[in-house]
Formats: structure tokens, C-alpha cells, sequence
């Protein structure tokens, strides 16, 4: 008899102590206010995916928080990354929506201005794996470079291209692209956010940009039209062809050799499975750090967000945390002379040209 009061009494304190954690989750929450930061300006795919996500996730996560979203731009995201690791309250009240490719260049090394380890910080998950999506490079129609073959020839015109800052995706992807497929192009830096981009194309200060096809789609869908005065030279981060744009070749296929493509492939691992990252600053107690992560996941399958997301044109591909994770550790396995590569291309080389 005593060996079972002994053992009932161990099932009871065991479930307990397992209701308890949910419990001290949502007393945490309760009435808190939870700080969603977009690490760019507004207007962009950056601002539009935070901004979707703040609206359903509260009601996700034990003791329902408000949420608020406040925009942190600078040196493409870097800023805010910077402050999540270092300086903000580790204690899940705040977190944020990062560049993809900030995690591989924090892993090559080489930017004195990365004060961080992705592999340290609280992942949340990612929007997309890109399965839906892509980087296009979009140029308008009266560009003197009126074709790929335009844009690789040697005696052509330079193609002018925005972007943000060094580490974003608009001045990082048109210097893989120069250096793996020979586009000739110079780089224009310092554009305060996507929305200036857009409309620095639109007012003729550049021709082209690099960009998220999703971000076309929820912002200037016109530009995709037939007949628009904008066209789509290439995709990047895409396996395979578009079925929206068959005759728009993928980087990928475009690799003049081997070594370009594994370069391809490589730079392209980050966007394939992070494409949307959300961040948490490192050491958020763990039973918070779950409650989000799950709460994130089950915020992709809410049917209220799926319809809001349908209605901005984002698709919707969630990935855990745990895969961000298994991502991050492949990347920090590749050889010495990819890392090597990588460091020079995207960290060292500064501007365009």
C-alpha cells in the first residue's frame, strides 16, 4: 500500500508540475504587451509579413498578449539583429522579423559591425521556405540593358541597380549574381527601405532592384501584368522555374561552371529555408521560448491569418524552428575555402560596379 501511495502521489506531483508550466506561460502573458520589430521601413515584404503575423499570433500564445509592431531599419536589418542579441529584454516579450541572409554571413565571418551567433539566438520560425517564392531581379522596360545578354555583355551598359545596405538582400544578391553569372551593374547603396526602392524605380533614379517576388506581388502587382513597364530578367533562391514566369530563367541554370553553381546553391540554402525569419533574443526562458514557437506554428495554420495572407498575395510555407536550426548547422559545416569565398564576395567587397 505505501509503495502505491507512493506512486500516485509521484503521477499527481508529475501532472502538476506539468500543468504548471502552461499555467506560469499564460500568468507571464497575461496583459503583457509583446514588441514585434520589422528590421526595415515600411511598406516592404519585411514590414508586410511582421505586420500580418502581430495580428493573429496573440491569440496563439497562453494569456492572449497584445501585440504592437515597431519598425527598426538600419544597415538591412543588421541593427535590429544587433539589438535582439545584445540589448534587448531576454524574457519573450520581444522579438522580431530579420534578413535571411544574415545568419550565413554572421557564420563566415569577416563584418566587425555582426555582433552575434545565430546559432545562440531564440528562433521562432520562418513564414516561408520560398517554395512560393523567389528573388527577382526586375528592371524597367526603357532600361538601356534590355536582356540578360544585354547585362553580360562586356562592351554593354552598366545595369543600375538600388539597394539598402550591406547584409540586405538588395546588396547582397545582385553581387552573387555579378560575380557567379558576369552581370555588369552598378550598385547604388543607402536607399532607406524597400518602399524608396520601389519608388526610385518608378521615378527612374535606377532601373532595377533585386527584391522578393512576394514583396511584388503584395505591393506593386501591376508590375507583374502583361504589358506593364516592367519586366523579370531572372529568378534567384528557385530551384526550378516559376510556373507563374516559365520563360524567366533561375540562376541556378544560368551558372557558367561548376564552382559558380555550388556558390549558387550555397547562398541560396538561407533563403530556401529562412526566407522569413522571426528572432528571439538568446536565453528566453525555455517553457517561453516553446509557448512562441508553437504559437508561431499554429498561427500558420490559422485559417483567419491563411485568408489575410491570401488577400496580401504572401504564401504561407511555415518553417519550424528546429529546421531553422538544423539549417544553420549545415551552413556552419561548409569547408573553409566556400566560407572563405562567401566572406569575400558578400562581406568585403564594398558597392557595386
Amino acid at each position: 500500500m505505501r509503495k502505491l501511495a507512493i506512486g500516485l502521489l509521484l503521477a499527481v506531483t508529475a501532472a502538476m508540475s506539468a500543468h504548471a508550466v502552461p499555467n506560469a506561460v499564460a500568468d507571464f502573458y497575461r496583459g503583457k504587451v509583446v514588441t514585434l520589430y520589422v528590421g526595415y521601413g515600411p511598406g516592404g515584404g519585411f514590414d508586410v509579413m511582421g505586420r500580418l503575423l502581430a495580428r493573429h499570433m496573440g491569440k496563439h500564445i497562453p494569456g492572449h498578449p497584445a501585440f504592437v509592431v515597431q519598425n527598426m531599419p538600419g544597415a538591412g536589418s543588421l541593427s535590429l539583429a544587433n539589438y535582439l542579441y545584445n540589448r534587448a529584454p531576454a524574457d519573450g516579450t520581444q522579438f522580431g522579423i530579420i534578413a535571411r541572409n544574415l545568419p550565413l554571413i554572421a557564420l563566415v565571418g569577416g563584418d566587425a559591425n555582426l555582433r552575434f551567433d545565430p546559432r545562440k539566438f531564440t528562433w521562432i520560425g520562418s513564414s516561408s521556405d520560398f517554395s512560393d517564392d523567389g528573388y527577382v531581379l526586375i528592371v524597367r522596360k526603357d532600361s538601356p540593358v534590355k536582356s540578360l545578354a544585354d547585362a553580360r555583355r562586356a562592351d554593354g551598359p552598366l545595369l543600375v541597380l538600388g539597394g539598402t545596405a550591406e547584409g540586405s538582400g538588395s546588396a547582397d544578391v545582385p553581387k552573387i549574381l555579378q560575380d557567379t553569372l558576369g552581370i555588369r551593374m552598378k550598385l547604388i547603396l543607402g536607399y532607406r527601405d524597400s518602399a524608396a526602392l520601389f519608388l526610385a524605380m518608378e521615378n527612374a533614379e535606377i532601373a532595377g532592384r533585386t527584391v522578393e517576388l512576394s514583396s511584388v506581388r503584395a505591393t506593386r502587382p501591376q508590375w507583374l501584368e502583361p504589358g506593364s513597364d516592367y519586366r523579370i530578367l531572372l529568378m534567384y533562391a528557385r530551384k526550378q522555374r516559376s510556373p507563374q514566369f516559365p520563360d524567366v530563367p533561375t540562376a541556378r541554370e544560368l551558372a557558367p561552371n561548376a564552382a559558380a553553381r555550388e556558390l549558387i546553391e550555397f547562398t541560396e540554402t538561407p533563403l530556401l529555408t529562412m526566407a522569413w525569419p522571426f528572432v528571439a533574443p538568446p536565453g528566453v526562458p525555455a517553457e517561453r521560448a516553446v509557448a512562441l514557437q508553437q504559437a508561431f506554428m499554429a498561427t500558420s495554420r490559422d485559417p483567419d491569418y491563411l485568408a489575410d495572407a491570401a488577400k496580401l498575395k504572401v504564401p504561407i510555407q511555415p518553417v519550424s524552428a528546429a529546421d531553422i536550426n538544423r539549417a544553420i548547422d549545415t551552413l556552419s559545416k561548409a569547408s573553409p575555402q566556400v566560407f572563405d569565398y562567401v566572406r569575400k564576395l558578400m562581406v568585403t567587397k564594398k558597392g557595386g560596379g
